[in-house]
């Protein structure tokens, strides 16, 4: 099942994508948050999978963020074995365990929204990323449960400005600028993945291919992400995990992205992303 938000006038209405049209979660009384959403979802799952009212064509509608209020938004850094590799040879310091960094929940941005180029940087890169969806309040989950605590997942651009986010340990300022987190199209609920750990993952900007790959590249796994970072803090339904990027990024060749420059981020499985640069 794939659930998405769209606008519908000044609103925002939740919604299921059914081929290719939509599905108005909110006019069939589900509300408008898809956090509270994701929080009924195993109660409701079966109404909504066989709901088939009120339906928009897919074209016709624009897509938001498939969530705009997760409590936490975090990203991984440095997890791609090839990735690593390069900056290694490249003598850049790799972690020797899970580097996790905030993005403020403020950066969060429409699939096909337009992102800024920073009037303060012109070091502002792509990073094509699998992004999480928790769907269950969750601490201390094993390994092997996982995917149980898991809603679906998305595609994702970890956008960032290299000079702002180097000149910090942390990360956050560099990687939260406003407009620098856009996901979607929608959330793909695990059991529509096939196997979330060996999905082709790519990006292109202006239609060039720049970052080809596989999430079996990762180092750590995402079982291993999550039961990482739920040893340290609850997490909870709606909260947006990005798992790390692989090689390809700008950073790599000094080669940043100027305005007007299209950046498309594309899963198997799970759809694309496509936006483009504009002035701040």
């Amino acid at each position: 099942m794939k659930l998405g938000r769209f606008k519908a006038g000044n609103d925002t209405h939740l919604c299921k994508i059914d081929g290719n049209s939509v599905v108005d979660l909110t006019e069939a009384g589900y509300g408008t948050s898809m956090r509270v959403l994701l929080e009924r979802l195993e109660e409701t799952r079966a109404d909504i999978e066989t709901l088939n009212t009120i339906q928009i064509p897919l074209p016709s509608v624009k897509l938001a963020a498939p969530i705009d209020d997760p409590q936490k938004f975090l990203a991984l850094g440095m997890n791609y074995k090839e990735h690593a590799d390069k900056a290694r040879a490249a003598g850049i310091t790799v972690p020797d365990s899970q580097l996790w960094f905030n993005k403020q929940v403020s950066c969060i941005n429409g699939p096909y929204a337009p992102i800024d180029l920073p009037k303060v940087s012109d070091k502002l890169d792509f990073e094509a990323e699998l992004a999480i969806v928790i769907g269950k309040r969750s601490r201390h989950v094993a390994p092997a449960d996982a995917r149980s605590v898991i809603a679906g997942y998305m595609v994702a651009n970890d956008v960032s400005v290299r000079d702002w986010q180097l000149r910090s340990p942390t990360f956050t300022l560099g990687k939260s600028f406003d407009t620098h987190g856009p996901f979607g199209p929608w959330i793909t609920t695990d059991d529509a993945v096939s196997d979330p750990q060996n999905l082709h993952i790519g990006a292109h900007v202006n239609g060039e291919l720049r970052q080809d790959s596989n999430t079996n590249d990762m180092i750590y796994s995402i079982a291993d992400q999550i039961a990482y970072i739920s040893t340290a803090f609850t997490l909870m339904p709606g909260d947006v995990l990005l798992t790390g990027t692989p090689s390809g990024t700008g950073i790599e060749t000094q080669t940043f992205l100027k305005a007007g420059d299209v950046v498309r981020v594309e899963i198997a499985e799970l759809g694309y992303i496509e936006n483009t640069v504009r002035p701040e």
